[in-house]
């Protein structure tokens, strides 16, 4: 199953938008009707942020980022989302989607982090959180003071877990904050062998390329954040995943600035790539495209089989290159990312 934040308009992360499931019963041939799973009791609010910057409208209905948590010892798929980057819910699917639990408010979770960071945008992911070896939940989330640009910015990284399968939430400590990282973000998280939890981070910094760190237990302890020279950093969410004992990262490997007369902003988003790492992600000797041309946000998930799934942006109607038109699945093993197979 895939679940997306569909865009009603073209309003960006505040206009109206809803979170849209489709699911496949022979792997990614074919797919159901998308429907909705997320819709909240009563009248909804807008983040104060974004009205202030007038980026959203009152009374829209915007639920964003959307983070599935394979949890297969439970025989549960665990859901994160926010509903206008200001309050976050948990609900939970024990039969793949077919039917799903209640939403959970959960923003107490985030008010954790009020006496540290005075937050007034929050994100969930987005992309899949992990379930960590000795049972715990968890999910990368971002802050912001929604003062900056697009009300995203400045902004924090951290995370939150859960210990009892869900059912209650903490918070991680802060892993790091701009301005010591520029406007850190959206998130990935992998456990490695050893049962340590590294952290993908997107940011704006302008080396252009992508910040990791790791921790003992997903939550505390944080060392300090290092850059990886092989994984290009375009200013995009990406994916990061586990498969036996290799480690996947997917994103848009481009280094054309979006705009010529700043080579150090943005970077186009296209040559979605996926890369493989044999020895914990400290390198990644193997790398084949998926999508050479416009692709954006992805997220890598595999079966039982070996076979691996990449769902990704890809197509666009207007010059900006971020606004996209389709959603494609690609299937792929090991053996094609090594080039052993065409």
């Amino acid at each position: 199953m895939v679940a997306v934040e569909a865009r009603v308009s073209s309003s960006g992360d505040w206009g109206v938008q809803d979170i849209l499931l489709r699911r496949s019963a022979d792997g990614g041939a074919s797919w159901d009707e998308p429907r909705k799973i997320v819709d909240l009791s009563g009248a909804l609010e807008q983040n104060p942020a974004a009205l202030a910057q007038g980026l959203a409208e009152p009374g829209v209905t915007t639920y964003n980022n959307i983070v599935p948590i394979v949890d297969a010892p439970a025989g549960a798929v665990h859901f994160l989302f926010c509903s206008a980057c200001a309050w976050a819910y948990y609900m939970r699917t024990e039969d793949d989607g077919d039917t799903f639990s209640e939403p959970v408010d959960i923003t107490d979770t985030f008010e954790g982090f009020r006496e540290e960071y005075d937050w007034k945008v929050i994100g969930t992911g987005p992309g899949h959180g992990i379930r960590h070896s000795s049972g715990r939940l968890i999910v990368p989330v971002s802050l912001s003071d929604g003062s900056g640009g697009h009300a995203h910015r400045p902004s924090t990284v951290s995370t939150i877990y859960s210990d009892d399968g869900g059912a209650s939430w903490e918070r991680g400590e802060v892993v790091v904050r701009h301005p010591e990282l520029k406007n850190p973000s959206e998130t990935l998280a992998v456990e490695l062998s050893d049962g340590s939890v590294m952290l993908n981070i997107r940011h704006e910094s302008p080396n252009h390329r992508r910040a990791v760190t790791v921790s003992p237990d997903g939550a505390t302890g944080w060392a300090e954040i290092r850059f990886d020279e092989a994984l290009v950093e375009p200013v995009c969410m990406g994916s990061l995943l586990r498969v036996g004992d290799t480690v996947l990262f997917a994103n848009p490997d481009s280094t054309e600035p979006r705009n010529p007369e700043n080579p150090l902003g943005s970077w186009k988003r296209q040559n979605l790539s996926v890369r493989l790492s044999e020895d914990e992600g400290r390198t990644w000797p193997y790398v084949r495209v998926i999508e050479p041309g416009v692709s954006g946000y992805s997220d890598l998930a595999a079966d039982s089989e070996g076979m691996i799934y990449c769902v990704y942006e890809d197509g666009t109607p207007s010059d900006r290159g971020t606004h996209v038109k389709y959603l494609t699945v690609a299937r792929f093993d090991l053996d094609w990312i090594r080039g052993r197979t065409p």
